[in-house]
């Protein structure tokens, strides 16, 4: 009977180990920050707790590999450039730059969100308080990626999207705004 107890309880030790919870609040000049995470039930932030990082210079970079994890993020900074990697499914990603009313503008803003997996709910904001000068960002599905929703906002005086995605059922919410440069902004899908 004690071993059956015992091995119930390593069972039960075992299943709650695998998620792990990360939250950053960050002012300052510059943050260079990259991010692992392997498993399932992640979160960088959550629904009740953003991430945040203030400062002039945002390097971010996550990586996510397993099922229902969760970024959420506020990023407040001239300068945002971060990669954003995942493998799983329904994992769900909010990201803002500049998207809280800080005015600080998301000057220049560089992301891409590489995603391998189905059921995934990415959600990209960026100058949205103050526009961006120049934003490029790329979401790329692999192969297999299907039933995601993919809601990108960006406003910016030049605007860049590229959405790449290899599979069946996805739905896009795309809004690009602001005032465009020369050549207006570019949507590639």
């Amino acid at each position: 009977m004690k071993t059956i107890i015992s091995v119930i309880m390593l069972i039960m030790m075992t299943t709650l180990s695998y998620a792990n919870d990360i939250y950053v609040t960050q002012s300052g000049n510059a943050l260079d920050l990259d991010i692992t995470q392997d498993g399932e039930n992640n979160t960088v932030g959550n629904s009740t707790t953003d991430s945040a990082s203030a400062g002039a210079t945002t390097i971010l970079n996550i990586d996510q590999i397993g099922d229902s994890n969760v970024i959420t993020y506020q990023i407040a900074g001239a300068t945002y450039t971060g990669v954003i990697n995942l493998v799983g499914n329904s994992n769900n990603v909010d990201l803002n730059c500049d998207a809280g009313g800080s005015n600080s503008s998301c000057g220049t803003a560089n992301a891409v969100i590489n995603f391998t997996g189905s059921s995934n709910d990415i959600d990209l904001d960026i100058g949205l308080t103050s526009s961006a000068n120049t934003a490029d960002v790329d979401l790329v599905g692999q192969s297999g990626s299907d039933s995601n929703v993919v809601a990108a906002t960006v406003d910016g005086n030049s605007a860049i999207l590229t959405i790449t995605v290899n599979g069946d059922t996805n739905n896009y919410l795309i809004d690009i705004d602001g005032n465009g440069d020369a050549n207006g902004h570019t949507l590639i899908h």
